[in-house]
């Protein structure tokens, strides 16, 4: 949520920069700086009407104090009045910064400066490219007919279980997904995030705490008894760990990384780009997510990247960077990097992680702040990353690694899977 005395400061460039979302936030903006002039406005007379109650009832105590208690039951009848008022004002007070607030969540967050302009994905940036894409044997197979070749993954299984998109892992294709895991906590934690184990479900104050509520409501899964929801991703629980914290600035900077299995209802997703691992509605996914100060947290971006990009080389995986485009851009990211994975026999790119620089649009709804040097408290930067996303991870290696007698498995995974083929 983007900060009113921000708005109010930075209107024309607010506005030009969310032009880069293909937004034309004029009247949005405007709205809030009116609706925010009313408000200081009605705030202004409730303190004054408070202060002038406040005032009488001293004054009325002194004339009961001295016998004028004639004069001091004429004023009563004021106070009265003046408590009234305060009643209306307060509730006229709270409508206002309701509609304030209800219009605030409805703003993006404002793109970084080196964002670029555009509409789709087909209008984002590669910024860097690694990795020599395999020449594959004659017959080589997409990862979903793989998977029932070598029986290490059951689509129909996990459909009759539950429904599309929640795969049944088994056998080498289970331990291959648990050794992932294990080997991107594994280097998170030697890179200095410190591991957590998160909850599953979160709250509604989490979800908009990090700003998937109200955007994302209509891809959450509801556990409406409960008024819960499934996690889409460990940045949630992750990150509402800091909702209503004052931090000291020595204790920035904050690394955290967890696992955790993700739902998403993915509602309108189908057709052939959906197949296998490459859209599902359960997946697994580890996280690497940060509170840094402002002024270092684009030197911590950078940091993120690289490290997904040194994942990414150990898995010898071919690999890109994107930079996303405004139309592209998540609703509460600032700047994003994508990574995707070329996929060799659907002979297609796979994104398997976003790294995000959220500025102080998340800390804001969080009420996550730090003391500066000054004594004063200023809002954190919040970032976030995959590191990795599993399924096309997975998938990637499934493709990439095959051969006529087999499937390898990446080097660097072997002591984490106990095997060097999946045949």
């Amino acid at each position: 949520m983007l900060q009113v005395a921000y708005i109010r400061d930075n209107k024309e460039d607010i506005v030009k920069r969310l032009a880069k979302r293909n937004i034309d936030a004029t009247q949005m903006i405007n709205e809030v700086i009116s609706l925010d002039e009313a408000r200081r406005s009605l705030q202004t007379k409730l303190d004054s009407t408070k202060a002038e109650s406040n005032s009488l009832s001293k004054e009325i105590g002194n004339l009961f104090k001295s016998g004028e208690a004639q004069k001091a039951n004429l004023l009563k009848e004021k106070t009265t009045q003046l408590k009234e008022t305060t009643k209306t004002l307060e509730q006229e007070l709270n409508d206002k910064a309701d509609e304030l607030k209800a219009l605030l969540y409805k703003i993006p967050n404002v793109p970084y400066t080196i964002v670029p302009a555009g509409n789709t994905d087909e209008d984002n940036e590669e910024v860097f490219r690694e990795g020599d894409i395999p020449v594959l044997y004659d017959g080589a197979l997409p990862h979903w007919e793989l998977a029932k070749k070598y029986d290490i993954i059951d689509f129909e299984l996990g459909n009759k279980i539950t429904g599309a998109g929640f795969p049944v892992y088994k056998g080498k294709g289970a331990k291959l997904q648990r050794a992932l895991i294990t080997y991107f906590l594994d280097k998170n934690t030697e890179a200095g995030y410190t591991e957590f184990q998160l909850p599953h479900l979160v709250n509604e104050a989490s979800g908009f705490g990090t700003g998937q509520l109200p955007d994302k409501e209509g891809q959450m899964y509801h556990v409406t008894a409960d008024n819960l929801y499934l996690i889409p991703t460990a940045e949630v629980p992750g990150t509402n760990i800091f909702r209503d914290t004052l931090l000291a600035e020595s204790d920035l900077p904050i690394g955290i990384t967890g696992y955790t299995p993700c739902f998403r209802r993915e509602a309108g997703s189908y057709g052939a780009h959906v197949r296998g691992l490459n859209r599902l509605h359960q997946f697994d996914k580890v996280e690497i997510l940060r509170v840094e100060h402002p002024n270092n947290s684009y030197n911590a971006l950078d940091g993120m990247v690289e490290h997904v990009k040194d994942i990414l080389k150990e898995l010898k995986l071919p690999y890109r960077i994107l930079r996303l485009c405004g139309g592209d851009l998540g609703f509460t990211s600032a700047l994003t990097y994508d990574f995707e994975v070329f996929s060799t026999a659907q002979d297609r790119w796979l994104e398997i992680s976003s790294v995000s620089n959220f500025e102080t649009f998340q800390a804001n709804r969080l009420k996550l702040r730090f003391k500066n040097s000054e004594g004063k408290n200023e809002l954190c930067h919040t970032l976030n990353g995959s590191s990795l996303a599993l399924p096309r991870v997975l998938a990637g290696i499934l493709e990439n690694y095959q051969t006529e007698d087999g499937i390898k498995i990446p080097e660097v995974l072997i002591p984490y899977t106990g095997f060097d083929m999946i045949s």
